[in-house]
């Protein structure tokens, strides 16, 4: 949140000078004000307290929260009814909220929480004193009609109040139906909320309301509004001759696209060329959105609010309208198109040796999609095209080129997890039709090389330029998170040295020694468990996980904010050249809230994407109730274990209470379950033989019991025919 010039330097008198709470009188005598503006200084004090960064007490003094045993942020609700206050200030402690200490707050809602016992373990518990913001003013939810009175029960699991509903203000709706409630009343202490049924999306029993659902409880935007698709259509059909003049003219090159099968929107390109001496010419073209999306414009404001492309099954929530995102931006196939290139050449080692980056125009000559490029490598006949034998040599270089760029960030220490993804199809209804595991082949480490490559080279580009940056980064994992994974490994014969300050080639090590053995998912899911996530950021801290020192998001500016920023800072400085200290204050203030808006916006299009799949899985085996498979333990808990089958990617929990045979501990270090008596062990990784028992589409959720523990080693023989599933391209 942004203070106007006058709250900054109220805020600041407030840090640096003042040791209690003032009233407004005092306030006045310690911080001089002349009369005519004594009605502006209470204005931005109540703008200062409406924002959370000051209290007002019941007495009408004004203070620090921080100094004042108080803490802001937003709350993490609970099934259970208790939550968490997520601090706003980096490197506090969050705040447990019991039940009976929430006064009516909810899931997401931005309050003030008092703490009230003091720090035992770390653990610090508190209670709801002030809100200052609803995080929502409808639900989703189920509805259920009963004899006095109706309710809906929110789809979002985390809160834990139902809506009462009246009869008056149900708009018919039939039980089971799935609802838009609007909330009328919130919950006090003793009372839940009420509400009116806005909107019905459809029975819970149909699986074409899925993704509705999940777009209405997120909060994602389902259109444009008319202002951006205004601004949109105001864009060129084709490229205008006069913005080509400029721009280093490429179009003679022979380049191609290479994305999933129904992959529309186009983000980059691919060129290369073999040079004396052994090196490789590597040409990344990203499409130019920033020559047609000004800063500030609606469609950039609207792309920020985005601040990504949501990938369903069925469906693309995009962050930018079609006009833009699969037409004018998108690198088609020969249609002319602008571009940012990142020109590389590259040694044999894989080592840079030299770079450009500029403005260009392009002309794709083909789409190619991963598949293809895989045949083609492989030797298969492909279809006739002008350009076929210059783009098959081209395909050749880029799996040359691929190898040398691999084996160069193995060199470094870069961390490659084997982790599987599944794959869905849906039928005509919605229905999935079968999972399984999805393919990475030779064309999509091509790609994925490439991208990388540039990535590095752009975010390398303008730090030495000194220039404000949105990086991508991702930090060393925690000591003691380290520690216990290390603990985790040694009964596998494994150890890590110097875990307290750890390198990324030691980690690829241990995955390496870890390859093809029975305990190969059990370390690859443990690792990945014990390591921070990736987020954006103006700092410059490198990327752990790829061992890179340099590391930004450049490549994808249709599908993602943070990259059309950092192609806004490029063609900024490639106009004209260092940014003067004024501009660079400028960046300085506005780019921490993009990149910490950016983070948000990505964990929220992941988190909803999940919530997809796991519905589609839901749904898939509801017909399986009874059915056995093979499985893999692949969390460990207190109250069971979950599993995830071999053949189809799904997951569900074992609970505690169906293992009748002991006693089971839950040891958590060991990542394992022990029995008392007999001593059996459930631990990560284990092979086990599950039954279907409870499949719950509501809560997404799939409850097994067991059938009996696996042979170590012993393999599954059933298989299943492949499917496909639209998958977003990913890059770390």
């Amino acid at each position: 949140m942004q203070e106007s010039l006058s709250q900054n330097k109220l805020l600041t008198f407030f840090r640096e000078q003042v040791t209690h709470p003032l009233l407004l009188e005092e306030l006045i005598q310690r911080f001089p004000t002349p009369e005519n503006e004594i009605q502006t200084l209470n204005t931005d004090l109540q703008n200062l307290v409406s924002k959370g960064v000051l209290v007002k007490t019941r007495e009408n003094r004004f203070g620090l929260p921080s100094r004042m045993n108080l803490i802001i942020g937003n709350l993490q609700g609970h099934a259970d009814g208790y939550g968490f206050v997520i601090s706003e200030e980096e490197g506090e402690t969050d705040v447990f909220i019991p039940a009976r200490a929430m006064e009516g707050a909810m899931h997401g809602d931005r309050v003030i929480a008092r703490f009230e016992k003091p720090s035992v373990a770390g653990k610090r518990e508190g209670r709801i004193i002030q809100m200052l913001g609803r995080a929502r003013t409808d639900l989703v939810g189920r509805f259920e009609k009963n004899k006095n009175i109706n309710v809906v029960v929110p789809q979002e699991k985390r809160i834990s109040q139902v809506v009462y509903v009246t009869p008056r203000n149900s708009l018919h709706a039939r039980d089971g139906d799935m609802v838009i409630v609007k909330i009328l009343q919130y919950p006090s202490k003793k009372r839940n909320p009420i509400g009116s049924i806005t909107k019905i999306l459809g029975h819970h029993s149909d699986a074409r309301i899925d993704s509705d659902l999940i777009i209405e409880s997120h909060g994602l935007p389902k259109t444009f509004p008319h202002e951006v698709l205004k601004e949109a259509q105001g864009l060129p059909e084709k490229v205008q001759e006069g913005a080509v003049h400029t721009r280093k003219d490429l179009r003679n090159l022979i380049t191609v696209t290479i994305d999933g099968e129904k992959a529309k929107d186009f983000d980059d390109a691919v060129s290369a060329q073999r040079l004396p001496d052994g090196l490789i010419r590597l040409w990344v073209h990203v499409a130019d959105v920033g020559h047609y999306v000004p800063w500030n414009g609606n469609l950039d404001q609207e792309a920020l609010k985005r601040g990504t492309s949501i990938y369903f099954p069925d469906r693309v929530v995009p962050m930018f309208p079609e006009k833009l995102s699969n037409q004018i931006c998108s690198l088609n196939p020969n249609e002319d198109r602008l571009t940012l290139t990142c020109e590389m050449d590259f040694d044999t080692n894989g080592t840079r040796t030299s770079y450009q980056v500029y403005e260009s125009v392009i002309l794709s000559k083909a789409r190619m999609t991963y598949t293809q490029v895989k045949e083609i490598l492989q030797g298969k006949p492909w279809p006739e095209h002008s350009q076929s034998k210059n783009i098959i040599a081209l395909l050749q270089i880029l799996e040359d080129l691929s190898q040398r760029l691999h084996q160069k960030r193995r060199r470094r220490g870069s961390i490659d997890f084997d982790l599987p993804e599944p794959e869905i199809i849906l039928d005509l209804q919605g229905q999935v039709s079968d999972i399984l595991r999805q393919e990475r082949n030779i064309a999509h480490r091509i790609i994925e090389e490439c991208m990388l490559a540039a990535n590095e080279t752009v975010a390398e580009h303008l730090t030495n330029l000194q220039t404000p940056m949105v990086f991508r980064i991702h930090e060393e994992p925690d000591a003691d998170r380290m520690r216990d994974f290390n603990e985790f490994i040694q009964p596998f014969g494994l150890y890590l040295k110097g875990i307290n300050k750890i390198k990324p080639n030691s980690l690829q090590k241990l995955l390496d020694q870890a390859k093809g053995t029975q305990y190969e998912k059990l370390i690859n899911h443990v690792l990945l468990r014990s390591m921070k996530q990736a987020r954006y950021s103006t700092e410059k801290k490198g990327h752990f996980g790829l061992a890179a020192e340099h590391y930004t998001h450049f490549t994808s500016p249709i599908r993602r904010y943070p990259d059309l920023i950092v192609h806004r800072l490029l063609k900024e400085v490639l106009s004209n050249g260092a940014l003067p200290s004024k501009r660079i204050k400028h960046l300085e203030e506005i780019l921490p809230g993009i990149a910490k808006q950016s983070s948000e916006r990505e964990r929220e299009a992941m988190e909803a994407e999940r919530e997809v799949i796991d519905f589609k899985k839901a749904r898939f085996m509801l017909d399986k109730i009874g059915e056995e498979f093979d499985a893999y333990i692949t969390g460990v808990t207190n109250f069971g274990f979950f599993v995830g089958l071999q053949l189809y990617f799904v997951e569900g929990l074992v609970h505690m209470t169906s293992l009748h045979d002991d006693y089971y501990s839950y040891v958590e270090k060991q990542h394992a379950l022990v029995g008392e008596h007999q001593r059996r062990v459930f631990r990560l990784g284990d092979e086990v033989r599950v039954r279907v028992e409870r499949v719950d589409i509501d809560q997404r959720r799939i409850d097994f019991s067991l059938v009996d523990m696996k042979q170590q080693g012993e393999k599954s023989k059933k298989r299943k025919k492949p499917i496909k599933m639209r998958k977003r391209k990913h890059h770390p």
